[in-house]
């Protein structure tokens, strides 16, 4: 070893010894919620993984899986990107104009799938709620920033790219997915028996919004007298999206609101200027549902104006903010969450049923190696009340 390199050994040596000790005598004498508290167990932490553990550990690897974690525990959505990640962040975040249509969180360390936007390469390829992208691109997506792993699956309309998931087996399953310009499916709306309509939007926007609210004019018009709206793996819309939802049938009321530590809280209250249904109406979930679709079922539940059928939903509706540091990096994280009229965290606790009602878990075709089987394109089939427990129970709870 050359001077110069020892030189560089010792200074930075004698740097992390000044880090853990300026660490520990901060933390001396604090009160036990003071962050120099919790930086006191972490310097030591750090300190016995580097004299302790088996072999020289690389202390840039453990600091980036200490942040990853720290991040996750708190917040689902969050994300740490180093210097030269948020760079790519900014350059090409709004740039690419296909996707794989994807929602994610990160879930025991890796990237999970929140839901598949309707329409989407991803929903096609049978992709859904609960499943782990296991891999982009040959990359592992252990303590991969979230923001960093939806960069990845962007790119060109007609581009492919590799993923591994892992799904209701162990092994995890290779797929193609080719990138595609989003076009999610229009609303759908129609008459049941018993005078009861149906509705349900696999998106939300201001567009979809609008949509509903003629779709609600046109089914009163031919007869409903009772509501169907499914919000089921409707994963995509602001939450502005789901306030708008919500007015649409509350003429009273707190439909949400955005409290953080730093952020005053704001009232979202309903304009009964903007009530269409004034009827009888169930709203169905899944754990497929999230963001402004949670905001609508939590404010409709809330003001005892609807009666929530199916399952939890997935929870996530906040602000999200970049926070840069000295060095160009950035921590991506919820500053304001939104809440439900009763005082909950809607990203915290998803919005639970009044009437729980679990979907069947779909199943998996293997072959003769026990292989999964899983076609190029997976069709969505409209099920039939009788074979759709979640909708037989909400037309039940309806009509009763």
């Amino acid at each position: 070893m050359n001077t110069r390199a020892k030189y560089l050994v010792v200074v930075t040596s004698t740097l992390l010894v000044l880090l853990l000790l300026l660490g520990a005598a901060m933390g001396k004498g604090t009160a036990p919620d003071s962050p120099y508290r919790h930086l006191t167990v972490y310097t030591e932490v750090l300190s016995r993984i580097k004299s302790e553990y088996v072999e020289e550990p690389d202390l840039k690897s453990v600091t980036l899986g200490a942040l990853n974690g720290l991040l996750e525990s708190i917040d689902p959505f969050a994300s740490y990107l180093n210097a030269d990640q948020y760079k790519e962040y900014l350059k090409h975040n709004d740039t690419y104009k296909g996707d794989v249509g994807l929602i994610l969180s990160k879930r025991f360390g890796y990237i999970g799938v929140v839901s598949a936007v309707p329409g989407s390469p991803a929903a096609k390829a049978g992709l859904s709620t609960g499943d782990i992208v296991e891999t982009i691109k040959g990359v592992a997506t252990r303590d991969m920033p979230l923001a960093y792993a939806t960069l990845l699956l962007r790119g060109a309309p007609g581009s492919s790219i590799d993923i591994t998931v892992l799904r209701h087996r162990p092994e995890p399953q290779k797929m193609t997915l080719t990138r595609a310009t989003l076009n999610p499916p229009p609303v759908t709306s129609k008459m049941m028996p018993n005078d009861v309509g149906y509705i349900r939007p696999e998106t939300l926007s201001a567009a979809r919004v609008q949509e509903i609210a003629a779709d609600l004019r046109d089914l009163e018009s031919k007869g409903a007298k009772k509501l169907v709206l499914d919000l089921r793996q409707c994963a995509v819309g602001e939450p502005e999206d789901g306030v708008a939802l919500a007015d649409l049938f509350l003429d009273k009321g707190l439909v949400t609101y955005l409290e953080g530590q730093r952020w005053a809280r704001q009232d979202f209250k309903a304009d009964a200027s903007k009530v269409v249904w004034k009827l009888p109406v169930v709203v169905l979930t899944n754990r497929g549902t999230a963001d402004g679709a949670e905001i609508a079922a939590a404010a409709m539940e809330g003001n005892k104006r609807a009666q929530v059928v199916g399952e939890r939903t997935y929870g996530d509706a906040s602000m999200r903010r970049a926070l840069t540091m000295d060095d160009g990096s950035a921590v991506i994280l919820s500053v304001a969450k939104y809440y439900s009229p009763s005082g909950k965290a809607i990203q915290d606790t998803g919005v639970t049923p009044n009437e729980a009602v679990q979907e069947p878990e779909p199943q998996v075709e293997t072959d003769e190696d026990g292989e999964a089987v899983r076609p190029e394109v997976v069709e969505p089939v409209e099920r039939k009340p009788d074979d759709d427990p979640i909708l037989k129970r909400g037309v039940e709870v309806l009509t009763k």
